[in-house]
């Protein structure tokens, strides 16, 4: 697979203490879903970031996708915790 732009926004980014990296994810990471539990193994800061990972929202290339899409030839993929407003 080759490289990926991961970007993180919000508590996700507070908790991984970056707002974006480049990864190359193993073969086997095939999907959104996939990429999340490759990413919770990374380390303790990883794994807090998206231990509720149902509720994080992903986006691969500036499009709102589910969990279970693939992730093919995906340039970027963004990460957004759920929303609050007021």
């Amino acid at each position: 697979m080759s490289e990926i732009t991961l970007r993180y926004f919000a508590w996700v980014r507070e908790r991984i203490g970056a707002g974006e990296e480049t990864v190359a994810p193993p073969a086997d990471v095939r999907t959104v879903a996939d990429l999340l539990a490759w990413l919770k193994a990374r380390g303790p800061e990883y794994a807090h970031a998206f231990e509720q990972s149902h509720v994080i929202r992903a986006a691969i290339d500036q499009t709102h996708v589910p969990h279970e899409t693939a992730i093919g030839e995906a340039r970027e993929i963004a990460f957004f915790p759920p929303m609050t407003g007021g």
